[in-house]
């Protein structure tokens, strides 16, 4: 069967009451066993095909895990990553290349799936973003650490007028969306195999509060205002929610993060990235990339 299996459902079809009992688990057709893992999640699918032959072999099948994939796939593979060689995988080899990280936009960007529920999760660099000063050393310098997805996030010593933004659009799947931005105060480091953070920089953050924004090119606004703490840990602000009605056409969010009163400078911050997820998962995102 494999991943070649058909959708036929005759299989599952005329066996008598006095016959049925006799069966075994594994004497069960592939293609009934197979109807029965499309109800089922990605992580049960894979339990389940350690069962017996039989389960190994519907848990190959294309039609079950295309069930799996967004209905979206196709603008992921062509456009996004533009790597159509990616069509000739089965579709549970897809399923899993897609579930990993997938750069795009000269690594600057990263998408991926939700392994349990197939949503599409995208995070963005800070080196994608739009950071005022960015080129001036005097204020901000990009640095390396193992604690960010790409192994570089933007560092500000000091400053005035601080302004980050960007943009991304989108083939989003009907659903509702959080974005995040990932910062932390303190610049984090090793020392003797130790985690520390140096925090000589940290100023400005509590004498007013940041303002997050975001918008969306179909009109929906959402902002956030919120004093920057917790320094030496990573944590995701929420800047807002946004929904989407039509999967068929391209959604264009833009977001920003400012704190432009110049009466005071503020530094010591790291920026990260900006992340948007299924707002589904917002619970276990925040557990996850904070600390």
């Amino acid at each position: 069967m494999g991943a070649n299996v058909s959708g036929d459902r005759s299989d599952c079809d005329g066996d008598s009451p006095s016959t049925s009992y006799r069966l075994r688990l594994g004497d069960i057709p592939e293609s009934c066993v197979a109807l029965v893992l499309m109800r089922l999640d990605p992580p049960e699918i894979c339990n389940l095909a350690r069962l017996n032959r039989a389960f190994h072999g519907a848990s190959l099948a294309d039609f079950v895990w295309e069930s799996k994939l967004p209905s979206n796939y196709g603008f992921i593979v062509e456009k996004v990553l533009q790597d159509t060689t990616l069509f000739n995988l089965a579709k549970r080899e897809l399923y899993a290349r897609l579930s990993k990280p997938n750069s795009f936009a000269d690594g600057t960007k990263v998408v991926w799936l939700d392994k349990n529920s197939g949503g599409v999760c995208l995070s963005i660099s800070s080196k994608a973003l739009t950071i005022t000063g960015i080129d001036d050393r005097r204020y901000w310098s990009h640095i390396s650490t193992e604690e960010s997805r790409f192994r570089t996030v933007a560092y500000l010593q000091q400053i005035w007028w601080f302004e980050v933004g960007g943009e991304l659009e989108f083939q989003f799947l009907v659903g509702t969306y959080s974005l995040f931005f990932r910062l932390q105060l303190g610049r984090s480091s090793k020392r003797l195999g130790r985690r520390v953070c140096n925090s000589e920089h940290i100023h400005g953050w509590d004498i007013k509060p940041a303002q997050f924004q975001l918008t969306t090119s179909d009109g929906q606004q959402a902002s956030n205002k919120c004093y920057l703490d917790n320094p030496g840990n990573w944590v995701l602000y929420h800047v807002g929610d946004f929904v989407i009605r039509n999967p068929n056409v391209l959604t264009k969010i833009k977001f920003a993060l400012t704190q432009i009163d110049c009466t005071h400078t503020k530094g010591g911050l790291c920026v990260d990235a900006v992340l948007i997820y299924p707002s589904s998962l917002k619970k276990e995102v925040t557990t996850c990339l904070q600390g």
